[in-house]
């Protein structure tokens, strides 16, 4: 399970996350950014740094947001 970032983070792009990573699995989109589920190692430090708490951990993000697990998974799999 990972993290996963959501609706707040559109055009917000604050990335703070990208900075505090220690595996580097958060990456920039045209919108927002993303986290590789098969490398973020579940630290938690992009959560804590968010200044728009966009960041859930997967079986945490709220129903309203549930289509950005989808989002996410399918920013990594066009790469």
């Amino acid at each position: 399970m990972a993290f996963v970032i959501t609706s707040p983070c559109e055009e917000e792009k604050a990335g703070e996350c990208v900075e505090v990573c220690p595996v580097d699995c958060i990456e920039e989109g045209k919108d927002m950014f993303y986290i590789d589920p098969d490398i973020c190692i579940d630290c938690g430090a992009c959560e804590a740094v968010c200044p728009v708490e966009a960041i859930y951990m997967e079986d945490e993000v709220p129903d309203e947001e549930n289509e950005y697990i989808a989002l996410n998974r399918k920013f990594f799999e066009e790469k």
